[in-house]
C-alpha cells in the first residue's frame, strides 16, 4: 500500500512530461513563424554570421543606459467588476516605452499599435496588501484566461493584492495581422533585446504606480518566459520585495539546444551556443547581477517539465542564490504547484 502513492506520482508525472512534449510539436509543426517576424536565417554558418553581426552591433554602443529610468505613470483605470466578496477587478492601460534603443528598429515597433499600450489587470482590496504582479508566459496574455492559470483567489487568501502583466506582443497587445507564433521574443536577437527592454521598462513603471498606490510590499511571480522576465526585472530595479520565477526560462542559448535548434555536430553546437549566451547576456538574468537579497528569492521548479527543464529553476535558484523548490508536475500540467504557494507568503514575512 505505501508504493501507490509513489505509483500514483509517477504515471501523474510521465503524463505531465507527455503533454509538455505534445503541445512543444504542435507548437512548432502547427503555428510557422509569420514572416512579417525579423529571422537570422536558416543553418549553421547563417546563424553564427547574423550572430556575430549583432554582437558587432551592440559592441559599439554604451549599454550602461540600455534600461531606460521609469517614468510616473497614471494608467486610464477601468473597473471589471469584482472577483469574488471585496476582490476589485480593473484594467490599467497606459503609454508604453516608445523609443527603441537601436534606432534601425524603431519602425518595426512603431508600426505594431497594439503594442504601444501596456496592459494590466489588478485585483485589490480597499486597504492596500501586498502585491505581486503576475507574468504570464509565451503564446499566452489573454486576460480571462490568465485569470484561470494564476491563483489568484489562493493568494488573495495568503494576503496578497494581485496584477496581472501582459507582455509585449502577446494578448491585446499582439498584432491582429500577425499570422503565427508572437514576434516576440521571436529568432532575431535583437528584436529580443528590444521586447525585454520594454517588458522590463513597463514592469517597473508598474511597480513605482503601485508604490505610489499605497503597497509597500511588491515583488514579481513570472510564469516560463514570465519567469525569465521577472528575473531579469530583478536585475534592473532595486526595489522588489521579493521574487518567485515558476517553471521558468533561464536561457534563451539553453533552450535553443533542448529544441534541437542546434546543429548536432558537438563542435559546432557548443560554439553556437556559446555565441548565443554571449549575444543574449545583456538581456539575460543569469549574467546580470542580482538586485535582491537571496532571502527574497523563491524559484518553483518542475521535476517533470519538459518545455523548460528543471535545469533551468536550479540555474537561476543559483545564480540568484535563492531557495529553489520543485513539484511533481510538468509545465503545463503543474500538478503539486498548489503545496509550495504558502512559502510565497514567507518571502515577506
Amino acid at each position: 500500500m505505501r508504493k501507490r502513492p509513489g505509483l500514483a506520482t509517477g504515471l501523474i508525472a510521465r503524463a505531465a512530461s507527455g503533454l509538455d512534449r505534445a503541445v512543444t510539436v504542435a507548437i512548432r509543426l502547427a503555428l510557422p513563424t509569420g514572416e512579417s517576424e525579423p529571422d537570422i536565417g536558416t543553418g549553421h554558418e547563417a546563424r553564427m554570421h547574423a550572430l556575430r553581426a549583432v554582437e558587432e552591433r551592440y559592441a559599439t554602443l554604451d549599454l550602461e543606459r540600455f534600461f531606460p529610468e521609469p517614468r510616473a505613470i497614471e494608467p486610464v483605470e477601468r473597473a471589471r467588476g469584482a472577483l469574488g466578496r471585496g476582490l476589485v477587478r480593473s484594467d490599467l492601460t497606459w503609454e508604453s516605452l516608445s523609443e527603441t534603443f537601436l534606432p534601425e528598429l524603431a519602425a518595426s515597433f512603431d508600426a505594431k499599435l497594439e503594442n504601444r499600450v501596456a496592459l494590466a489587470r489588478a485585483f485589490v482590496r480597499t486597504t492596500p496588501r501586498p502585491l505581486a504582479i503576475l507574468v504570464h508566459g509565451y503564446m499566452l496574455g489573454r486576460l480571462p484566461v490568465e485569470e484561470r492559470v494564476w491563483p489568484i483567489r489562493e493568494l488573495d487568501a495568503l494576503g496578497f493584492d494581485t496584477a496581472l502583466y501582459v507582455l509585449p506582443f502577446h494578448g491585446r497587445r499582439a498584432d491582429p495581422r500577425h499570422d503565427g507564433r508572437p514576434q516576440f521574443p521571436g529568432l532575431e536577437p535583437r528584436f529580443a533585446m528590444e521586447g525585454f527592454r520594454q517588458a522590463v521598462t513597463d514592469l517597473r513603471e508598474l511597480l513605482g504606480f503601485f508604490r505610489r498606490r499605497g503597497h509597500e510590499k511588491i515583488g514579481l511571480l513570472g510564469m516560463s518566459l514570465g519567469g525569465y522576465t521577472a528575473a531579469l526585472t530583478a536585475t534592473v530595479d532595486p526595489g522588489l520585495d521579493f521574487l518567485a520565477p515558476i517553471v521558468p526560462l533561464a536561457s534563451l542559448a539553453d533552450f535553443a539546444l533542448e529544441q534541437g535548434d542546434l546543429p548536432e555536430a558537438p563542435e559546432p553546437r557548443a560554439l553556437e551556443h556559446a555565441l548565443r549566451e554571449h549575444v543574449y547576456r545583456h538581456v539575460s538574468p543569469v549574467h546580470r547581477k542580482p538586485l535582491i537579497a537571496p532571502e527574497r528569492v523563491l524559484v518553483i521548479g518542475a521535476k517533470a517539465d519538459r518545455i523548460t527543464p528543471i535545469s533551468h529553476a536550479r540555474r537561476l535558484a543559483s545564480h540568484f542564490r535563492g531557495e529553489l523548490v520543485a513539484f511533481p508536475g510538468g509545465h503545463v500540467v503543474q500538478w503539486g504547484r498548489g503545496e509550495v504557494l504558502g512559502k510565497i507568503r514567507k518571502l515577506v514575512e
